[in-house]
C-alpha cells in the first residue's frame, strides 16, 4: 500500500494519497523547457500515454477514460521525474526549492511507493517526459545514486571497486524494473554478452545448508565487495579455506519491501527460470539461498556478525528469521542451483577435510580448553625444571 503517492490507476482514488494530487500539478510545470508551455508539451506526450493503457487490468480501466488516463500518467510521470531530478548531484539538475524542500523530508516514503509493482508507471511515459526535457540523463544519475538502496544510507555510495556502468541495451519495464537491474548487478563475459550459468544441480534436490552446517564443512560466509545481488559464489582461499560470498543487506521494513517488490517481478515475467539467464531470478535465488542459511536466531546473529546482515537494519532477529522464512518455498533459480550444487561437490570431494572441520567445529570448546590445559603443564614443568637447575 502507498503511503504518501498513488502512481498510475490502482490507488489514484485513495483519500490519504489525494495531497500530492496539487504537488503533481506544481511539477508538471517545473518540466517544461524555458519557453515552452505546458499544454504543448502535453499535446506531444498524450498520443503515447494512450498506448499504456494495455499494461494495466482491464477492470481497473473500465472506469477511467481516455483523456482521465491520459492526464494521469501524464502528471505522475511528471512528479516522478521531478522526484528523480532531485537527487541528481549535478549542475544540470535544477529543481525548484519549494519543491525540493516538499520532496526532500519525504523522500523515503516517495522512493518506497515508487519500489511497489502495483504503483508503477510504463517506462515509455517516464522516458517520454524525460525525452522532451531534454533530459535523458536524470534516469543514469538517480539510478547511480539509489542502486544501493539495500545498505544503510552511510553505504550509498558506489564502492571504488566497482564504477557505475550505465548499459544502454537496458529497456526496462518501469522504474522498479529499472533499479532491479542494477541492484542485481549483471554476469557478463568479455564481449558484455549476459551469461547463461552451466545447469548445475545438488545431486540431491532437498539439499540444502544452514549457516552453521557452513561453519561444520569448512565454508565461512564473507560479504562481497560488489554489492550485487547476483554476486553469489565460493572463494576458494588455498586448499583449506573456502568462502562462500553474498551481497551484504540493511533489512529494515523498507528494503524487505523493496526484496518482496523485486521478487514479485520476477515470479510474474520469468516463466522458466532454468531457462533463462541467471540474472533474470537473482532476487529470488539470493533470498532462497538466505532463508536455507537461517533457521534459528542464533543464524541469524552469525549473519550480522559476518557482515551479511549490516548495522542500520531496524528488524530484531526474531522478525529478520521470520522474514527470510517466507521465502523457503521460492523457485529455484540457476543461481541458486548452481551455488547448492558448489557446496555439495565441495563437501562430497573433502570428506576428510569437512569430517575434521565438522569434529574442530563440534568440540571446539573443548579442544581450547585442553589446549590451555596442555600450555598450563607446559608452564608448570618449565617452573619446575628451572628451580631443579637452580638446586
Amino acid at each position: 500500500m502507498p503511503r504518501i503517492v498513488a502512481l498510475g490507476p490502482y490507488h489514484h482514488d485513495l483519500e490519504h494519497l489525494k495531497q500530492m494530487e496539487e504537488v503533481k500539478h506544481v511539477a508538471a510545470w517545473h518540466c517544461t523547457r524555458e519557453g515552452q508551455l505546458l499544454e504543448e508539451m502535453y499535446q506531444e506526450f498524450a498520443p503515447i500515454a494512450i498506448d499504456a493503457r494495455c499494461f494495466y487490468d482491464k477492470d481497473v480501466m473500465a472506469g477511467i477514460s481516455d483523456d482521465e488516463f491520459q492526464h494521469m500518467m501524464f502528471f505522475d510521470a511528471c512528479f516522478l521525474v521531478q522526484y528523480m531530478t532531485t537527487f541528481c548531484n549535478t549542475r544540470r539538475a535544477t529543481v525548484d526549492g519549494s519543491l525540493k524542500r516538499f520532496m526532500r523530508p519525504k523522500r523515503n516514503d516517495i522512493f518506497h511507493d515508487a519500489m511497489l509493482l502495483e504503483n508503477q508507471l510504463p517506462w515509455t511515459v517516464v522516458d517520454t517526459v524525460l525525452r522532451l526535457m531534454d533530459s535523458s540523463w536524470i534516469s543514469r544519475e538517480f539510478v547511480a545514486r539509489w542502486r544501493y538502496c539495500m545498505m544503510p544510507h552511510h553505504h550509498r555510495k558506489a564502492p571504488p571497486p566497482t564504477p557505475f556502468v550505465w548499459y544502454e541495451d537496458c529497456t526496462p519495464p518501469h522504474l522498479l524494473g529499472l533499479l532491479r537491474y542494477y541492484i542485481v548487478g549483471r554476469r557478463r563475459d568479455t564481449d558484455g554478452n549476459c551469461v547463461k550459468p552451466r545447469a548445475k544441480k545438488p545431486k540431491n534436490m532437498s539439499f540444502s545448508v544452514s549457516a552453521m552446517d557452513l561453519d561444520e564443512i569448512g565454508i565461512t560466509l564473507k560479504a562481497n565487495k560488489s554489492l550485487e545481488l547476483s554476486d553469489i559464489h565460493l572463494n576458494k582461499k588455498g586448499s583449506v579455506f573456502t568462502e562462500l560470498c553474498l551481497a551484504p543487506l540493511s533489512l529494515d521494513r523498507d528494503s524487505a519491501s523493496y526484496l518482496i517488490n523485486m521478487t514479485a517481478i520476477e515470479l510474474c515475467t520469468v516463466d522458466s527460470f532454468g531457462a533463462a539467464t541467471a540474472d533474470d531470478s537473482a532476487v529470488c535465488s539470493y533470498l532462497l539461498l538466505l532463508a536455507n542459511l537461517v533457521c534459528r536466531e542464533e543464524e541469524v546473529q552469525e549473519l550480522r556478525e559476518k557482515g551479511l546482515l549490516q548495522r542500520g537494519g531496524g528488524l530484531t532477529n526474531a522478525e529478520v528469521l521470520a522474514f527470510f522464512s517466507c521465502f523457503q518455498v521460492l523457485r529455484m533459480g540457476p543461481l541458486y542451483s548452481g551455488t547448492m550444487a558448489e557446496i555439495e561437490g565441495y563437501r562430497d570431494k573433502s570428506t576428510m577435510r569437512t569430517e575434521l572441520h565438522a569434529f574442530v567445529y563440534t568440540h571446539k570448546k573443548t579442544i581450547a580448553a585442553v589446549v590451555t590445559g596442555i600450555g598450563a603443564v607446559l608452564g608448570i614443568i618449565g617452573t619446575l625444571l628451572s628451580i631443579k637447575k637452580e638446586l
